[in-house]
Order: structure tokens, then C-alpha cells, then sequence
């Protein structure tokens, strides 16, 4: 039986859920939540959801924050793009991909085609991480390697698998979905030169892909069962090493990688934290500031250099905010700068300023021997001080990753902070997902976390 047939088989089939898996799946929706609603009120992603909304299509459901109901795919579409807006959702190390940007549009739009239950939806979404996460991993950085945003590879084939596990598909038919799914699989990493937009809309074109798959399949259309193991297979033509397509079906329902997903304090690429965190550890133990450093020098994994130091970009004097999130000598002096990095570090009126890109200006980096995940990597700074010191900042991984985990107060306020103290509502919604007979409620406490009613006194 190839990969993709017994992906599709354990996908549409009852699923018994640990609790803390169960625990997982609801603290990722939340923060993919957030972040979409923060990702609403930036206006960064407008122009897809004015396209979705013409796109209209039969009344199946609402993009996130809209009142107008058209079709799933154009909802998914633009909700995928409001939860990867500013780069500040979940990542799984092992593949390096945005897991809720393309899991949860999916459950979302889907799951209210269909009337699914929360149960229905929650189990949906475990199905989506699983997928997502284990196509990912399944090449570490493979995909990257090849120029190809990862997120926007697997996630066609999680929202694929989502929509064939809410429509209740057959294992065939979920199959024929999968393969559909990975003609669709792709998304250019050229965005990392330019600033475009492209990487925000990946997320919402992978879901969008992925429910078309699915409907094609169930409309008598065939994919290829041998999508995930060739020859010509997803790995074959899309990544840079060598893949282990077992990997992507061992241990299905007793290894969890929804369990594996790190949520991110910082709304930048996951493959710099480490730095940043190691920056922020000298800086508050010892006590200087911007004025007192000489130079600063930074351990880089091999994986993340390509990504966040590249060579030949200008990593000193970004000139859009996706430039900046992806430059880990800007970022890292705006922590220097700050004391901290937030969505306000990368507010286009904030890249200008000469205090950063001089300190970013007196950063160098070198690159460590490849040991693990690069998202999971330990982060070392050297700091040379004008009093003539050398004093070191060290973490043994990123906050927010697996081995360092946002405690459930920190995703709270995470996502307070994304959607306002009108989220509350939200989130009491998502705790208790599994007991709602329907995901109306929540949708309805979306839309008014994004449109409050003023009260007497003005805005709320």
C-alpha cells in the first residue's frame, strides 16, 4: 500500500485523541486565531480578501472577520492568508512549515460547508497537523533547499486530507485527493529578495488548493496513489535531499507531531528566535546598551543562513517589513535597541531607523556545525563592549519551541494581545471546541472580536 493510501486510510477513519493531543490542537487553533484577527486589523492581506469575496460561490461559509458567506475555498483563501499576515504563527521544526495557516482555514471554512460538530472539527484539525508537519519532515528543509516554501508544499495536502475527512470520504477517494493535492504543491521563495507579498498568500492558495483537490476527487477525478513515493512524486521533483516517505505514515496515532509544533513570541522568522533570545540574555545580565557595543557576533545553523543571512541581500537596511523579519542582523539590533521585538519592531515607519541599522551594521555571523533541526537550534551572541569585554549571551533553544514551551498563560496573552480584550469570547469558545454542537458560535465571536459594537462611551 503506497504512503498515500494509508495516509488517507488513517485520515478518514474514527480517531481516538490523547488528551493532551486533543490540549495541543486547541492552543495552536487559538494562536492561529490571533494572529489572523491581528493579521485583519493590519490591512496587510486586503487585497485577498477583497478577491475571495468576489470570487463569491455558493452561501458555504465566512472568511474570518466577514459577514458574507460565499464559497469554502475563496473563505480558506483568505483566511490562510490572514493567519500567516505577519509571519507571527506557529512553526514545526522538523519541516519548517506554518502549520495552523494551513490547517485551520480548512477546518474553518469546510467545517461550516459541512455543519461539522467541534468534535468534528477538532479531529479534522489533528488530521490536518499530523499531515502537514509529517510531509514536511518527512525531507528537513528539502523543500527550502530547492527554493520552495514548505508551507505552502504540505499544506495542500493537509487541507486536501481535512476536506476529504469533513465531507466523509472514502480512503479511494481521499487518496485520488492526495494525489490532485500534490500537482497543486509549490510556492517560490523568491519573496526573500524582494519583499513581495507572495509568502503571505501561500497559506491561503495551499488551502484553497486543497479543498479543490478534495472536490475534484469526490467529482470521479483521479491523482496519482504514488504522489508521496514516485517515481516523479512530490519528493522526487520538489526536494533538495534525499526523503523518507515512511516517515510521513510511521507511528500514525501513537507519534504526535501536533504535539511538536512551536508557537512564536516574536512575529518573525522562527530560524532567527534563537538569536534573539540569546540577544536579549546578555543584554538585560549585563546590563549595556546599543552605545556600549563594538561589534556582535552570532552563531548561525547552516540551515537558517540561506534564510535569515544570506549573501548578497542587504540584511543592514531593509526596505519592507517582510525584508526586515527575514534579517537576523536588523532584528537582532532592533532587540539590542528596544529590549524587545514586537509587531511594532516592523511597522514600515520603523525600518528607517539609524539606531538599528547602526548596530545591525556591527554584526557578523558564523555559521555552526549542522547539529538537529535548525528550528530547534541552540543560540549563541558575542558581544564586544567598548570597555573592552567580551561577554556572551547563550540559550540552549528558542522560547516557544517544544524543548521551551509558551506556558498557556504566555499563549493567552499572546493572543489577547492579537485580538483584543474582545477575543475573550474566543478563546472561552475554542476551550471548550469539542462540546460545540457547531462552529456558528465561534464564527460569530470572530466577527464581533474584529468589528466590536462602540458602546455610549465610543469604541470598546
Amino acid at each position: 500500500m503506497t504512503t498515500a493510501r494509508r495516509l488517507a486510510h488513517w485520515g478518514t477513519s474514527p480517531l481516538d485523541v490523547p488528551a493532551d493531543v486533543d490540549a495541543a490542537a486547541k492552543r495552536h487553533l487559538l494562536d492561529g486565531l490571533g494572529t489572523a484577527i491581528a493579521g485583519h486589523r493590519s490591512g496587510t492581506v486586503d487585497p485577498v480578501l477583497e478577491v475571495a469575496a468576489g470570487l463569491g460561490g455558493p452561501p458555504e461559509a465566512v472568511a474570518l472577520g466577514d459577514d458574507r458567506r460565499i464559497g469554502a475555498p475563496a473563505a480558506a483563501l483568505a483566511t490562510g492568508a490572514l493567519v500567516h499576515a505577519l509571519d507571527f504563527d506557529d512553526t514545526h521544526a522538523g519541516g519548517l512549515v506554518h502549520a495552523t495557516a494551513v490547517v485551520l482555514p480548512a477546518v474553518f471554512a469546510v467545517g461550516q460547508q459541512v455543519g461539522a460538530t467541534g468534535r468534528q472539527a477538532l479531529d479534522a484539525a489533528v488530521v490536518g497537523y499530523e499531515t502537514v508537519c509529517r510531509i514536511a519532515a518527512a525531507a528537513p528543509h528539502g523543500f527550502h533547499t530547492r527554493g520552495l516554501h514548505a508551507t505552502m508544499v504540505a499544506g495542500v495536502f493537509s487541507s486536501a486530507l481535512v476536506t476529504a475527512r469533513l465531507t466523509g470520504q472514502e480512503p479511494g477517494t481521499a487518496t485520488d485527493a492526495l494525489g490532485i493535492a500534490g500537482s497543486q504543491a509549490g510556492g517560490l521563495l523568491a519573496f526573500l529578495g524582494t519583499g513581495a507579498s507572495t509568502k503571505q498568500l501561500h497559506p491561503g492558495l495551499a488551502s484553497h488548493a486543497g479543498i479543490l483537490a478534495a472536490r475534484l476527487a469526490a467529482a470521479g477525478a483521479s491523482g496519482p496513489a504514488t504522489v508521496l513515493d514516485g517515481p516523479n512524486g512530490l519528493y522526487d521533483a520538489l526536494s533538495a535531499v534525499p526523503a523518507d516517505p515512511e516517515s510521513v505514515v510511521e507511528g500514525l496515532g501513537d507519534r504526535w507531531e501536533t504535539t511538536r509544533i512551536g508557537i512564536k513570541p516574536y512575529p518573525a522568522c522562527q530560524l532567527m528566535h534563537v538569536t534573539l533570545d540569546a540577544m536579549r540574555e546578555v543584554a538585560v545580565r549585563e546590563s549595556f546598551g546599543a552605545a556600549d557595543v563594538v561589534s556582535i557576533i552570532a552563531d548561525v545553523h547552516p540551515d537558517s543562513a540561506p534564510t535569515v543571512c544570506p549573501p548578497g541581500r542587504d540584511l543592514v537596511h531593509p526596505n519592507t517589513p517582510y525584508a526586515a523579519k527575514f534579517s537576523l542582523p536588523w532584528s537582532t539590533a532592533a532587540m539590542l535597541v528596544d529590549g524587545t521585538v514586537g509587531l511594532d519592531t516592523y511597522e514600515p515607519a520603523s525600518l528607517d531607523r539609524l539606531e538599528v541599522s547602526d548596530v545591525a551594521a556591527r554584526i557578523s555571523w558564523n555559521i555552526t556545525d549542522p547539529v538537529g533541526h535548525a528550528a530547534d537550534a541552540a543560540g549563541r551572541v558575542v558581544v564586544r563592549l567598548k570597555d573592552g569585554r567580551d561577554v556572551v549571551g547563550s540559550v540552549s533553544g528558542s522560547a516557544g519551541t517544544t524543548a521551551h514551551p509558551l506556558t498557556d498563560d504566555q499563549l493567552h496573552q499572546k493572543f489577547l494581545g492579537n485580538a483584543g480584550h474582545g477575543g475573550q469570547a474566543v478563546a472561552d469558545l475554542l476551550a471548550r471546541l469539542e462540546d460545540e454542537p457547531s462552529l456558528d458560535a465561534l464564527v460569530a465571536a470572530l466577527h464581533s472580536a474584529i468589528h466590536p459594537v462602540p458602546g455610549p462611551g465610543g469604541p470598546s
